[in-house]
């Protein structure tokens, strides 16, 4: 590698991780705060709200890694253009294209470190974090209706009135039917606890079977249950799907379509998950253009304020295109990509200027 380039990615790479770790000095502290109010008497406390923060960061780390990596770039650029290194640079024959590869090596760590974080280390993390805080306080996972959580398994209909943090399930009401959509049997059960590979054992159970116009009460103090709903699949009600790893959404999204119902936002999430990481690529063409301007024309605290702007407003119009997408059914690659595009096409139209003039 040439002596630029190294110099180029100690400078950037150093900058890239300053940003990033004072973002998650930042975030740790409002999100402690935000823990603060539920330490009390319902057994949450200061550990258990430290440990929860900690374990939520890697989450952090992967949302924050392209902002970091377009301020970082930004500051680390400018800083050079302050010291007329980039003049020296483009003076000794660098052209834009070649200052533009050596920046995007740099960023092939940061998209790869993103991926990973966002695939191996966020989501488990964010599992823990969410059993740890349940646990400390008692409570359970959130239901979708008051009935509790409904899943839809084949010909049958499961209601679970509770699904406990490490995914025992309790109250559970399971609706049989046939081919004709008559309903055969009714079974429910006081407690579930999955059996690898494909089934839970139910204790307390009560099964009342149909027949024409007979219906047979049957109690069992237990019985195995054979079903597709594996504890990953509950796994859901812990980890929103942009925070879920691509195994477990794709798991998700081929149960969701055997039982024809709606993948949407499960596959946005999906191609998100996919796309997202490359969007360290499209950062650092971002903060390229401001590389090129001295501090005549505008100063280094000024273009690390329009970073931050720049990399908040890509971070909610992801959100935004996520949720429109959703919401009007459209493609879930486009819904996914549209941010990533959007700024790209800007970073060449800056890249075009500059070259300009």
């Amino acid at each position: 590698m040439k002596i630029y380039r190294k110099y180029l990615a100690r400078e950037v790479g150093g900058a890239v991780l300053l940003v990033l770790g004072a973002f998650l000095a930042l975030f740790g502290f409002f999100d402690m705060i935000g823990e603060l109010k539920d330490i009390g008497p319902s057994g949450y406390q200061l550990h258990h709200a430290v440990g929860y923060v900690l374990l939520r960061l890697p989450g952090r780390v992967y949302e924050l890694m392209p902002v970091a990596v377009l301020i970082g770039t930004l500051y680390a650029l400018s800083t050079l253009a302050r010291h007329s290194e980039i003049t020296v640079l483009r003076a000794s024959g660098l052209s834009t294209r070649g200052l533009l590869v050596s920046l995007f090596q740099v960023a092939a760590v940061f998209a790869v470190l993103t991926f990973l974080f966002g695939e191996f280390v966020a989501p488990p993390a964010e599992r823990a974090a969410n059993q740890l805080r349940l646990k400390a306080v008692s409570a359970v996972v959130a239901q979708e209706f008051r009935t509790g959580l409904w899943v839809k398994d084949e010909r049958s209909f499961i209601n679970v009135k509770t699904v406990l943090p490490d995914t025992r399930l309790r109250g559970i009401r399971i609706y049989a039917f046939d081919e004709n959509a008559r309903l055969q049997s009714v079974s429910e059960a006081a407690e579930g606890e999955y059996v690898p590979p494909a089934a839970w054992r139910l204790t307390g159970v009560v099964q009342t079977v149909l027949d024409g116009e007979r219906a047979t009460v049957e109690k069992k103090p237990d019985m195995l249950w054979e079903s597709a709903l594996n504890p990953d699949i509950l796994s859901v009600l812990l980890v929103v799907p942009e925070r879920m790893s691509l195994m477990h959404l794709s798991s998700y999204i081929k149960h969701l379509s055997e039982n024809h119902q709606k993948t949407h936002r499960y596959e946005i999430a999906l191609w998100k998950k996919l796309i997202y990481p490359l969007a360290v690529f499209v950062m650092v063409a971002l903060a390229l253009p401001f590389g090129y301007t001295h501090n005549r024309m505008a100063g280094v605290s000024l273009k690390i304020f329009s970073g931050v702007m720049i990399g908040i407003f890509f971070h909610m119009l992801n959100g935004l295109f996520s949720s429109l997408g959703a919401i009007n059914s459209w493609s879930p690659l486009s819904s996914a990509i549209a941010p990533s595009a959007l700024f790209l096409l800007a970073a060449v139209g800056m890249i075009w200027w500059v070259e300009r003039r």
